[in-house]
């Protein structure tokens, strides 16, 4: 039996309210896993991709894109969060059972994510010629970021769309198709970076000299690159969702795509907080390029490219908590109290230990995965610092971060809100900004760490006291 069938065996098994046994539900959380890991370290990897070809232009187009990465994590999380209220509720019908309450949702939401993607890009668009003055960014940087970010702006809903795509797979429990998406972004990506970014050129493979082609476009080109191999993945995913998804294809059954005011609602309720606890994040994470900025161009370039690294340990725990969000979300639908509790620890101990697993590989081979993405010496010395500090938080933040999917799956998302909001602004910036002016670049990764390591262990206190489970035990 294939593995997407004994996925759909077991899940099968949460919507039929039948005994699950603990292999079984280790397995699914597995099987479940393993494609959203995939999927969400493709995404990653794109962004690896775009910081290595443009960092091999030097270092002020790597410090160009990395002086407002910040700000496109901040659009990326509020796309995410706009999908996720209403895949949600996809999932809790699938639960229930509710097939065609599920598709309904599906039309509406269609609509409304259009609708909201279209403010995003307006809004995007707008800030982008003043965005990297804000963030303090030097004017020999400031034209690259400023394109950049508004090519990145102009294809959002592209972006969006994608998001929630994909999202609705995940809820509907198909996590193959997203991830297998994934890799073809990141090939496609990879692809149209090598003629976009790089001018026309010889090229010597073996002894054999050949012309290529190129736009010679640089920062702007990593930006066009990503955005058209989003595009082309996001009609696929819509295709397939659409036309041949088995729960959600809406070629079953006609219904109206106007969103309905209790569909909205429920949207709001779940996405709003999630929305704005990634402005909390990103927001902070601006700050912090802010408190980074004065350290010069190599501390902006090496802040950026730890983080992209580092995301590189952490995707695996964003990977698991996609999978912790259809396990609890079609639990809770199908108001079973026992399992729900069971898949949460489980998915929880499962992410602590790959990325407590992860954190150490980082640590071990830093100097590799800093090498590769810049030839910069001034550049790597304090990439490896930062990543081989951050390392020590890994299990925490995965204790968060998998937490975090639980809470998301049980519609249960303002107070985590408040609590992200409260461990970020008042241990992560606080420290930072007493640590910055003696110490640097090393002062604000430390205070990263400890932050990670906080909000990991409140976030465990509030999973095991369990009163994110009191709507399903109502």
């Amino acid at each position: 039996m294939k593995q997407a069938e004994k996925t759909d065996m077991l899940l099968a098994l949460i919507r039929e309210r039948k005994p699950m046994t603990v292999a079984q539900q280790l397995q699914l959380t597995v099987y479940l896993s393993i494609p959203a890991i995939i999927a969400q370290l493709s995404a990653i990897i794109m962004q690896y991709i775009d910081a290595s070809m443009v960092g091999s232009l030097g270092a002020e187009g790597a410090a160009s894109i990395g002086l407002i990465s910040t700000t496109t994590w901040l659009f990326f999380g509020l796309c995410g969060a706009g999908g996720m209220g209403f895949s949600v509720q996809v999932a809790h019908c699938i639960g229930a059972g509710d097939m065609s309450g599920a598709r309904a949702v599906l039309r509406q939401s269609l609509t409304a994510i259009m609708i909201y993607s279209l403010m995003l890009a307006a809004l995007g668009a707008a800030i982008s010629p003043f965005l990297p003055g804000w963030l303090g960014g030097d004017e020999s940087i400031c034209r690259d970021a400023s394109l950049y970010f508004l090519i990145f702006s102009l294809f959002l809903p592209a972006l969006q769309m994608n998001y929630l795509a994909g999202g609705m797979l995940r809820c509907s429990g198909n996590m193959h198709i997203p991830s297998l998406m994934g890799v073809v972004m990141c090939i496609l990506d990879i692809i149209f970076n090598f003629f976009l970014i790089f001018p026309s050129r010889e090229m010597h493979l073996c002894g054999m000299s050949f012309f290529v082609p190129g736009a010679g476009f640089g920062v702007e080109g990593a930006a066009l690159g990503t955005a058209l191999a989003e595009t082309i993945v996001t009609g696929i995913l819509l295709w397939y969702l659409l036309s041949r998804s088995k729960e959600l294809s809406l070629k079953v059954e006609k219904g109206s795509f106007r969103p309905a005011k209790s569909t909205l609602k429920k949207a709001l309720r779940i996405g709003f907080p999630m929305g704005i606890e990634h402005i909390v994040i990103c927001g902070a994470q601006i700050m912090t390029t802010v408190i980074v900025a004065p350290l010069g161009v190599f501390a902006i370039a090496a802040n950026s490219f730890g983080i992209t690294a580092e995301s590189l340990c952490y995707m695996p725990g964003y990977g698991i908590a996609d999978a912790a969000t259809t396990l609890i979300g079609q639990s809770m639908g199908a108001k079973r109290v026992r399992l729900t509790r069971s898949f949460a620890r489980i998915t929880v101990l499962m992410g602590m230990i790959v990325m407590g697993f992860m954190g150490l590989i980082m640590y071990v081979f830093a100097p590799q995965i800093i090498g590769l993405m810049t030839p910069v010496e001034e550049i790597r010395q304090l990439g490896v610092m930062a990543l081989r500090i951050e390392a020590f938080a890994e299990p925490f933040f995965a204790a968060s971060l998998v937490s975090y999917g639980v809470f998301v799956g049980a519609a249960d998302t303002f107070i985590p809100c408040l609590m992200s909001f409260f461990s970020i602004w008042a241990v992560r910036l606080s420290l930072a900004v007493i640590l910055a002016p003696t110490m640097g670049l090393k002062g604000v990764w430390i205070a990263m760490c400890a932050e990670l390591c906080f909000r990991g262990i409140i976030f465990l206190i509030r999973l095991l006291r369990e009163r994110w489970m009191r709507k399903i035990c109502k």
